[in-house]
């Protein structure tokens, strides 16, 4: 054979064996995105006349339980709960009822994004496990949207309920015994079904609770449908959650330094009356709030006593208490202010005082500007806050100079300032932004026109009680959100609902898009208010 055809077959062997040797890489095939599939259920699903106390649920594959107290629904509740096996992954789910079932009812546990493949967790979502202990399974269903009355966002994990209206049902059925029939919105519905439900006349509740399913005004949200709903009924019906505001309940209070005393409170403190005798003598009070805390001071004028009769008067509340004193120092007077740097163009220059204030000598008091010229000024106090107003005309790109000569300020105690300056400046006009807002569709007046921030804070307010036009001029520049109030009751703040009177919260309309304001920008806004 000629030697250049043995050298060609040589080359082609080599380069086969070298193919062969050569390592490639393992894909492992495409991710796995397939939910678990239930295979079988002991008893089946949909079963009637039940009377069993253990379910199995047989799945294709491996499977695990994830988040199972919180996304696991069971209606209508039980008061045992139910042990659902095992912890680890496994092909069987089994459900051990622990509760006695009521006579002719149908049950559905909804497990909502709990039950996830074990490789990838692909959920199995929303599977619901229907029985029913009667011959036939209901099959009538309510659909229902949850928001909040106040806010923009809305609470996750609420529970929307059915109360059966009958000859139990009472105002004060929804605070000591659980729904006829429950669903949640999870994590992340907003409009929700009850389903399973037989024909009748119901009281449809939210609540966002501890998970008890049962109303505690202290801690809970509640939304309701002021009239009862029957069913069957195709309507999408909305509630719409709010915080009530409590009836005022003092606590007994305590010595906090020689001359105050805190109290806390529930409710709201603006209007209590708090009455120190030592003796058949009244002792000089004076009540104002506890910074950021639910609780008021009460400053009493020095007495020797080794306790205090105080009596706390507040709406319908009434109820006296023992105080105990001890020696303790006194607080002393001291003036701050929050704007050591720059005052913002529509802001108010304060000083909060560390004791409430009772005089003030405006003759002592003066305002100049960065030429040393006298500026006019008038002053507020705000008693149960502890903090007063200086307010003027301010200018952009000025620098003010306040100052208060000894004896401007009076304390409770009769104590006197000693000489403040207060040195504060405002930047040019054109760092902050201007917006204008065009109202359309007002239903009625008075309204509270605000803008939050991104955190739902209250940065701006302004109140119309028939202008349609209103200016919100050098704001911070900034993403806000727009919303009004309808103020019914005319006090200039948003109510909150009650459930015992029937009364939902003041409407609150958002405008849907957020607004970026810019430095040195005039935006023109126009909200509809009749698209809500």
């Amino acid at each position: 054979m000629p030697k250049f055809i043995i050298g060609f077959l040589c080359c082609i062997l080599i380069g086969t064996m070298a193919g062969c040797a050569k390592r490639g890489s393992i894909t492992g095939g495409a991710k796995d995105t397939i939910s678990p599939v239930l295979k079988a259920s002991f008893p089946k699903n949909l079963s009637t006349n039940f009377n069993g106390k253990e379910i199995k649920l047989v799945f294709d594959e491996y499977v695990k339980l994830k988040n199972i107290n919180k996304q696991l629904v069971i209606s209508p509740p039980m008061k045992r709960q139910p042990d659902i096996l095992p912890s680890n992954a496994s092909k069987v789910i089994t459900i051990k009822l622990k509760d006695t079932l009521q006579p002719n009812t149908t049950y559905s546990f909804n497990f909502g994004q709990s039950i996830e493949d074990n490789n990838e967790g692909n959920p199995f979502s929303q599977f619901k496990y229907v029985f029913s202990t009667g011959p036939h399974i209901d099959s009538l269903k309510v659909r229902v949207k949850v928001k909040d009355a106040l806010e923009k966002k809305t609470d996750n994990f609420v529970s929307v309920m059915l109360y059966e209206i009958n000859e139990k049902f009472n105002d004060s059925t929804i605070y000591k015994e659980t729904p006829r029939y429950i669903t949640n919105t999870l994590d992340s519905l907003k409009i929700v079904s009850l389903e399973n439900i037989k024909a009748g006349k119901y009281l449809l509740v939210a609540l966002k609770d501890n998970g008890d399913n049962k109303y505690n005004p202290k801690s809970d949200k509640i939304g309701f449908q002021k009239q009862y709903i029957t069913v069957p009924n195709d309507t999408i019906f909305e509630v719409e959650m709010f915080k009530e505001k409590l009836p005022f309940k003092a606590e007994k209070p305590t010595q906090a330094s020689g001359n105050r005393l805190i109290m806390g409170y529930e409710g709201s403190p603006k209007n209590v009356k708090v009455t120190l005798k030592n003796g058949s003598e009244i002792i000089p009070t004076q009540v104002t709030q506890f910074p950021k805390k639910d609780s008021v001071q009460v400053w009493f004028k020095p007495v020797k006593a080794d306790s205090l009769k105080a009596s706390v008067e507040n709406e319908n509340f009434k109820k006296d208490f023992l105080v105990k004193l001890k020696k303790e120092k006194n607080d002393t007077l001291s003036i701050a202010t929050e704007f050591n740097g720059n005052l913002p163009l529509r802001e108010r220059f304060s000083l909060n005082s560390s004791i409430p204030l009772v005089k003030f000598d405006k003759t002592k008091i003066s305002i100049f500007n960065k030429d040393s010229i006298a500026v006019p000024f008038e002053t507020e106090y705000d008693e149960f806050n502890q903090k007063l107003f200086l307010d003027f005309k301010k200018e952009e790109l000025q620098k003010y100079k306040i100052q208060l000569l000894p004896g401007a300020l009076t304390d409770f105690y009769e104590h006197q300032n000693d000489t403040l300056i207060y040195r504060t400046g405002t930047k040019q006009a054109s760092d902050y932004g201007n917006m204008r807002v065009t109202l359309e569709n007002v239903k009625r007046f008075p309204v509270i026109i605000q803008l939050t921030d991104k955190d739902g804070k209250v940065k701006y307010a302004e109140y119309s009680e028939k202008e349609t036009i209103i200016n919100f001029d050098a704001i911070e520049p900034a993403t806000y959100t727009l919303r009004v109030i309808y103020d019914d009751n005319h006090n200039k703040v948003w109510d909150t609902g009650s459930f015992l009177e029937r009364k939902q919260s003041e409407e609150v309309i958002y405008l849907p898009t957020e607004i970026p304001i810019r430095a040195n920008w005039d935006w023109e806004q126009s909200f509809n208010l009749k698209a809500k």
